[in-house]
């Protein structure tokens, strides 16, 4: 039994935000005095490694004070199965977009999973399959029968149930018809495979400026501030508080100051 509640940020696909999220997610937390410990699983890439790399550097040099989670080196199941006994409230983990052993053994420990996928019909292909003529979901993808067999064996093994998230990340105003499409199309799904569907981060230019720093909106902060500040930017640290509200994690911040 790990002490830490157990976060996987999974999809097979790349592209599709998991890095951002996690990182949003282990910032957030600690903001809020969650004790957080994060592991990237993706041994070639390391984004998410990357990421707090580049946070401590700039904290540095800026003289900010910045939480840090406590960031652990898993490289094989041995690696996972220590990092569960992390000294943590939360572990975040950050899997590949790749089917891994790693990856599925951090799936079948996790609490909750939190796929995120850009909101299109390309990246529904990591859930579902879909006919090309009628658009009906003909059977679950790869990606999600791994989920489903993570779900089986926890609810076997420990009685518990894993929580299942899809985060539909930058949504476009544009295609109604399109958008209604995969609207169907993923509450089909979702009844079938037992997943909940949310609302995740939008195509913002905020997180890709803030990304080099290793920062995310909820650091922004009179004393931090590595780029103005907009109106855009209240309304994505927003984004995020109903985000964590919607996952079960809200608690409001601890000692951050408004950005504004």
């Amino acid at each position: 039994m790990s002490q830490a509640s157990v976060i996987v940020v999974g999809n097979e696909k790349g592209g599709a935000g998991k890095t951002t999220v996690a990182a949003h997610l282990a910032v957030a937390l600690m903001h809020r005095d969650v004790r957080v410990a994060v592991a990237d699983l993706d041994l070639r890439q390391r984004s998410l490694a990357h990421f707090f790399a580049s946070r401590e550097s700039w904290a540095a040099s800026a003289g900010a004070n910045l939480p840090m989670p406590a960031r652990l080196d898993v490289a094989d199941e041995g690696g996972l199965a220590a990092a569960l006994d992390a000294d943590a409230d939360i572990l975040i983990l950050d899997a590949p977009g790749a089917d891994t052993e790693l990856s599925r053994a951090a799936h079948r420990a996790a609490d909750l999973i939190v796929t995120p996928m850009n909101d299109s019909f390309m990246d529904f292909d990591v859930l579902g399959v879909v006919d090309p003529v009628t658009f009906e979901v003909v059977r679950p993808s790869h990606y999600a029968e791994v989920v489903w067999d993570a779900r089986k064996r926890r609810a076997a093994g420990q009685r518990r149930s894993i929580d299942w998230v899809v985060l539909r990340n930058r949504m476009s105003p544009t295609a109604p018809r399109n958008r209604r499409r995969l609207d169907e199309r993923l509450a089909a799904l979702a009844r079938r495979v037992g997943f909940r569907s949310l609302t995740g981060l939008r195509d913002r230019v905020i997180y890709r400026e803030l990304y080099p720093f290793g920062l995310t909106v909820g650091d922004l902060s009179r004393a931090v501030r590595p780029v103005e500040v907009s109106l855009a930017h209240i309304a994505a640290r927003q984004e995020l508080r109903v985000l964590l509200h919607e996952l079960g994690l809200a608690g409001e911040p601890a000692g951050v100051e408004a950005a504004a």
